[in-house]
Formats: C-alpha cells, sequence, structure tokens
C-alpha cells in the first residue's frame, strides 16, 4: 500500500535524499565525493526565451541567406589568437578522470568541426596533442605535468583559479585511477589518492598573478593567448581583476559545471549559477572598456544550442561544454544500462565518475573498460552533437534576424520568472520590467 494511502508525508527538510545521506555519514564517518555536478534545480538558460522576428524584425530565410558562427580568442595581446569555426569550445578534463582514447575523442572532435579542446589537470598527452588542431594548455594550482615544452606545443594557455562546481576548492583523483602512465605524468606514488590544490603557490594575489602572466608570455614568445579561468562567486570583481592581470579571455564557469570528483558538499552549496554570472561579467568588461576586446567564455551545464545561443545573446563570445561532451561520447548510454545498475546507478543517474569504473570507458583507467571506447567513433560521435549545436543556435539566431552568431543581444531576450530575469537583466515576459531596476 501507498505511503499515501495512510495519510504519510514526506517532510520538505528530511526528505529521504536528506536521510540516506545523513544515514550514509553516520555509517562511513567520510563527506560523500562525487562528480556529475549540481542536481538541485536552479535558474537556468531554459528560464530565458529568444525574441524571433516577425512585424518589427526582419528574420533572415535559412536556406539563402548566411548566418555565420566564426570567433577568434585572444585577440588583446597573442601574436596567434585562436580563430575557431565555432563558439562552442570542450572544457578542461584531465588525462587521469578521463582516459587516454577518451581525450582523442574529444581531440577528434573537436578538430573536425574546427573548435578547440583542453587539456585539465595532469599534462599534456601525445593522443590530445595529436589530433587537437587547436588545444588550450591548462595551468592548474597543482602544476602536475606542467612544463615549458608543452606550453610552448600548446595553442593557448588557461590559468586556471577555480571551477565552476568547486570554487575555493581542489579536486580529487582516487589511487584506483593513478596508474603508472598517470603517476608519472604527475610525479605522484601509483594507486594512492591525490587531491589538487585550491590555490595557485606561485602568487598570493592580483599583482602576483600579472607577474605570472607575464611570465607564460615571454616562455611562449607572446604567440599564446593567456585565458584565466575563474568559479562564479564574485564574478564581478573577478573579472576586472583577471582583466587587469593581463588576461586576454576570461572564462567564467557557473555553478551547474560539472566535476570528476569533489565534495558532495561543495558542489550542491558553494559559487552561483551560470545565468547569474554571466551578466556580472559582461558588465565587468563593459565597465573597463574592453568588452569583445578581452572575449568572454562561459561554461556550466551548456547542454546544447539553445543554451549557446542565449549565452552569447547575453554577452559571451563563446561557451564550452564538458558533461554534455562526455554524453556524446557515449557516457551514460542505455545499453550500459545492467553494468550500470551492478554499480548501484542507472544509465541517466550515473556519477561516480572518481571511482574508475565507467563501463562506457570514458572516465576510467581501467585497460579493459577504456578499450570499450573507439576514439575515432567517439570523436565523429562529438563532432555530430557539435554541429547540431551550432546550426541549433544559427536557426535561433536567424529566426532574430542576426547574420552572425555574435549579433546576438540582450534585446533579444526575455525571462519567465523574476529570479531568472533579475539574475539575466532582461525584461520579465510581457512587460518592460527587469526586477532590481527602478522603472
Amino acid at each position: 500500500m501507498e505511503p499515501a494511502s495512510h495519510g504519510l508525508r514526506e517532510s520538505a527538510t528530511f526528505d529521504r535524499a536528506t536521510i540516506q545521506a545523513i544515514q550514509r555519514a553516520a555509517e562511513t564517518g567520510v563527506y560523500d565525493i562525487r562528480g556529475w555536478g549540481a542536481k538541485r534545480p536552479l535558474p537556468h538558460f531554459d528560464d530565458l526565451l529568444l525574441l524571433g522576428a516577425s512585424m518589427s524584425r526582419y528574420p533572415l530565410e535559412g536556406y539563402r541567406e548566411r548566418c555565420d558562427t566564426d570567433v577568434v580568442l585572444g585577440t588583446r595581446h597573442a601574436r596567434n589568437p585562436l580563430r575557431l569555426a565555432t563558439p562552442v569550445t570542450i572544457a578542461g578534463m584531465s588525462f587521469g578522470a578521463l582516459s587516454a582514447q577518451a581525450k582523442e575523442a574529444l581531440g577528434r572532435g573537436a578538430s573536425e568541426v574546427g573548435t578547440s579542446t583542453t587539456t585539465g589537470d595532469g599534462g599534456m598527452t601525445p593522443e590530445e596533442r595529436g589530433h587537437s588542431n587547436h588545444l588550450v594548455y591548462q595551468y592548474l594550482p597543482s602544476r602536475y605535468g606542467m612544463n615549458p615544452d608543452d606550453l610552448r606545443a600548446a595553442d593557448a594557455i588557461e590559468v586556471v583559479l577555480g571551477q565552476g562546481a568547486k570554487p575555493g576548492g581542489g579536486g580529487m583523483l582516487l589511487g584506483q585511477k593513478i596508474t603508472e602512465r598517470v603517476a608519472g605524468m604527475r610525479t605522484l606514488p601509483v594507486g594512492i589518492d591525490q587531491r589538487s590544490a585550491c590555490r595557485h603557490p606561485d602568487w598570493t594575489g592580483p599583482d602576483d598573478l600579472a607577474i605570472k602572466i607575464l611570465e607564460l608570455r615571454e616562455i611562449t614568445d607572446w604567440e599564446k593567448p593567456v585565458y584565466v579561468k575563474v568559479g562564479a562567486t564574485r564574478t564581478y570583481y573577478d573579472v576586472k581583476l583577471a582583466v587587469h592581470a593581463g588576461a586576454d579571455v576570461v572564462v567564467v564557469d557557473g555553478m551547474q559545471g560539472g566535476t570528476a570528483a569533489t565534495q558532495d558538499v561543495f558542489i550542491e552549496h558553494v559559487g552561483i549559477p551560470t545565468l547569474a554570472a554571466l551578466p556580472q561579467a559582461v558588465c565587468a568588461l563593459q565597465e573597463l572598456g574592453v568588452h569583445r576586446e578581452v572575449q568572454l567564455i562561459v561554461s556550466g551545464g551548456i547542454r546544447g544550442g539553445a543554451d549557446m545561443a542565449k549565452a552569447l545573446a547575453l554577452g559571451a563570445d563563446a561557451v564550452a561544454i564538458g558533461t554534455a561532451a562526455l554524453i556524446a561520447l557515449g557516457d551514460n548510454h542505455p545499453k550500459y544500462d545492467a553494468e550500470y545498475r551492478r554499480l548501484g546507478s542507472a544509465a541517466g543517474y550515473f556519477d561516480d565518475y572518481q571511482d574508475g569504473r565507467d563501463p562506457a570507458g570514458i572516465s576510467t583507467q581501467d585497460e579493459e573498460l577504456s578499450a570499450r571506447l573507439d576514439p575515432v567513433k567517439g570523436g565523429q560521435r562529438l563532432a555530430n552533437f557539435l554541429r547540431v549545436m551550432t546550426m541549433e543556435a544559427q536557426t535561433l539566431a536567424r529566426a532574430c534576424g542576426k547574420a552572425h552568431l555574435l549579433h546576438l543581444e540582450p534585446e533579444d531576450l526575455v525571462a519567465l520568472t523574476i529570479e531568472s530575469a533579475a539574475m539575466a537583466r532582461v525584461p520579465l515576459a510581457g512587460t518592460d520590467w527587469i526586477p532590481g531596476t527602478t522603472r
């Protein structure tokens, strides 16, 4: 008999998930570590709508009129900025968290559509460099695998100050994923849990960061764009400081961003939504007079062309995807559902990326499992997804009368809720009211 038939009600405060979390903590004495990103409902791009053209605006004909998608990143100081065919890029995900096959597949897929991928923590693999036409090298607090030769071999450098899933916190890589190869690249003992630092040891503030960025430019002969990535918290101030430190590109990662492994309490309770962070970043750039001169990449929960179009309309120059890219490669696929269930999960729910037992062969270092992922086929799946994202965004931009994705603007958007209107700084649908303004 159903509990409701007895008049039972579930507590909104102590619901079953909360009770289970308390019981698990009481039984194990350790906090929960997982991947996947925030699961709580948050204001997101679904809460915005685009205003298609009709009478007061003139739409473009999809079969006859162009809508361009190219973007150039790193034009402020770099002699060789990145010229990408589409403004959707692949976010940093490390070798260690991901298999070598997955890193190769990401490079293949991104290169096929003319965009970039990013190394993540732990260094640069030959598989990724060899199949990535545009590769961004992440310089993280851990400095695992960092060497000047890899900096010079990259096409851009991303200095990571924070990640959306865990701003202010370091990452985790459990011992079962630290194989001899991973350990050798990171100078770690094999099979021992590793925790990345939460801050860089090379500086204590923006002035020191400016010195480090200058050092990176000199190492690479001023050729490479230097990105600065921040987890979305005090975004307005962080973006201004990144610009003053000399960044060519600023990357803002909202709290919907995924992670291979960190504390659940971090994922759900630290940071702000991507939708709230993006307008703050744009405002900071505009006040400094460098919007579009310093390019803005936004990440954290980007899932398709509609999300990309809305992010660009709010002022981003490009978006980055991580979780969506892994799903495109084949993660959480129904064909592995029985194996996910044996792990205590199911297809569509799997978030134990840290355990290294991913049946799809993506977030694992197990040779038998990782062999299941064909990098060529995985790369083709990712390329298909990136093409669809781009075409969806083009379709929406044309409907708004735009001949380029970067011509989308806040005037093309309205919000469905008061919260999303206030965060995105666009009118509530059917009104001219932006909550928080005086009009």
